[in-house]
């Protein structure tokens, strides 16, 4: 079932288990329709074991089936993957695996002190997608949860394995987390911010430690590729670096395929991040996760009020805040987000598998989500709002290929249509006839470009465009001294990864350089009422 090198490289990271765990599989009668994957995660399981002299392979009594319980010799499994843990997920079951042998965390001591301090029964199930590159982050930090505490359990289930309990759950989008039970949160989510919703107390313990640190030289806010190649050029210079973000990673994370990134030929959005994740704790940058700026505004210093109650001060900042998918603004939208309104094909496409769904957009995005869609879905209808598509040609010519996809021009989404649980259909104006139309369908995935992360910046003074993007000069400066920005929440011109790695750059040095000049301004200021007295004297 894994291929060779897959296998040697299993066997590098099987080698860092220091105590003996066991692997337990609850298949699935032989008359069951889900037995060929019973078969497979048996495999699978043998084949794991096989590799390691510390793993053993049990017959187990799980809840759903297939799947697979995983603890240390001797101890009841706290954590299990139902379904085949590959794809996205192969990563998870090998954390999961060196875990449960006693491979340390490597998260910070402080939060895995927090979890194991946590109190009361916590019994989690996750439905994910083995194609969605945001649920390993949910999973994982939720699996390591269970290892550290006793009182916490967690299982991963795939929802293209368990669809009647997807159906009953009304589950439409991934990661969806529930406690004991009840719905708990959906969407991508750090441990931290996990460990935060539990622990009621830990937002206003974190946000006074935060304000009663001492100013920073540049504080970067963001934590996308702008953000990260600014705080590391910022921190290379040798001056007192911090990064503050909701998470790390940005938009990237949100991204399946990278092929342009130069001399990279292929890799993905989350592996991506965490290579610049890494990157930056290298250079000792004080990385400040799952807070949100709420003001920004300036006297001797740059002070940043945080969401959380927190404040923190700096000589000089940059500003990489990148930008999120942009709403269609119509209604049902709000209503109907993650129950058939889904903004991430790659994450949300298998759960309407043989259905009918609509992408909202014609540029390069719409395109390809139309494309990836068509070999899951039933059936896929594009709707531009301009007369023509805006994506490239050759993209164009595959999605017109494909026999299950309708491409739709001059049409302006109007509404989007449920019966009160999930969506049902769409209405839309036909622009050249002013003709009312509707389709019938269970998903609607919008692709309608980007809008910058920059309204907590509204009354700060910073000149923005129309479009709320900050205006920089070519040093990434902006109308404030000493602020600085980066990357797609700023004017410019082309929003790609490598463009914001280098633009986070350019902010970082021209902060730097602002630092030096406002050094020699203070110095100068100082000495000048000394020369007055001696020429007085």
């Amino acid at each position: 079932m894994l291929d060779a090198n897959l296998k040697q490289q299993l066997d590098t990271y099987l080698r860092n288990i220091i105590e003996p765990i066991e692997i337990r599989v609850s298949a699935a009668a032989e008359q069951d329709r889900n037995s060929p994957k019973s078969a497979e995660l048996e495999q699978l399981a043998d084949e794991i074991a096989g590799l390691s002299s510390k793993i053993e392979t049990h017959s187990g009594n799980g809840k759903r089936t297939p799947s697979m319980a995983i603890a240390r010799q001797g101890e009841e499994p706290r954590v299990s993957f139902a379904g085949i843990p590959l794809g996205h997920e192969f990563t998870s079951l090998v954390l999961a695996l060196l875990q449960a042998g006693g491979h340390p965390s490597k998260a910070d001591p402080e939060l895995l002190a927090q979890i194991r301090n946590l109190d009361g029964e916590y019994h989690f199930e996750t439905y994910i997608s083995l194609s969605c590159q945001n649920c390993p982050d949910v999973v994982q930090a939720l699996n390591l949860m269970a290892t550290l505490n006793p009182n916490i359990t967690h299982e991963m289930i795939d929802g293209a394995l368990f669809q009647r309990e997807v159906e009953e759950r009304n589950v439409m989008a991934v990661p969806a987390v529930y406690l004991n039970g009840e719905y708990f949160a959906q969407g991508r989510m750090t441990l931290e911010e996990i460990v935060g919703k539990l622990d009621s107390g830990a937002a206003e313990r974190k946000a006074a430690a935060l304000s009663e640190r001492d100013p920073y030289d540049l504080l970067v806010v963001g934590g996308g590729p702008a953000g990260a190649a600014a705080a590391i050029y910022a921190a290379r210079k040798g001056i007192r670096t911090g990064l503050v973000a909701e998470r790390f990673g940005g938009q990237v994370m949100d991204t399946v395929g990278i092929e342009n990134f130069i001399s990279v030929p292929y890799t993905e959005g989350p592996k991506l991040a965490a290579s610049l994740e890494q990157h930056v704790k290298e250079y000792g940058v004080d990385i400040i996760t799952d807070q949100r700026v709420a003001t920004l505004s300036r006297d001797k210093l740059v002070e940043l009020e945080l969401h959380s109650g927190a404040s923190l001060s700096s000589r000089s900042v940059v500003l990489a805040t990148g930008a999120r998918w942009r709403e269609l603004g119509v209604p049902g939208e709000a209503e109907y987000r993650t129950r058939g309104v889904a903004y991430c094909p790659h994450c949300d496409g298998p759960f309407f598998k043989g259905k009918h769904v609509a992408v909202i957009g014609g540029g390069n995005s719409g395109i390809e989500a139309a494309i990836d869609l068509a070999g899951i879905v039933k059936h896929v209808t594009v709707l531009e709002f301009a007369d023509t598509l805006r994506a490239d040609d050759v993209l164009v010519r595959k999605a017109r290929s494909m026999d299950n996809i309708d491409i739709v021009v001059s049409a302006q989404t109007s509404e989007i249509l449920g019966d009160g649980s999930k969506v049902t259909g769409l209405a839309y104006t036909d622009r050249t006839s002013g003709a009312s139309k509707q389709l019938e369908l269970a998903g609607v995935f919008v692709q309608i470009g980007l809008v910058p992360n920059t309204e907590f910046l509204k009354d700060s003074g910073l000149e923005m465009n129309r479009m709320g993007e900050i205006v920089i000069d070519g040093r990434g400066a902006t109308s404030m001294p000493g602020v600085y920005a980066a990357g797609d929440a700023t004017t410019v011109p082309y929003k790609q990864i490598v463009i914001s790695m280098g633009a986070g750059a350019t902010a970082a040095l021209g902060a730097f350089d602002y630092l030096i000049r406002s050094s020699v301004d203070e110095e100068v200021s100082n000495e000048q009422p000394q020369q007055v007295l001696a020429q007085s004297a």
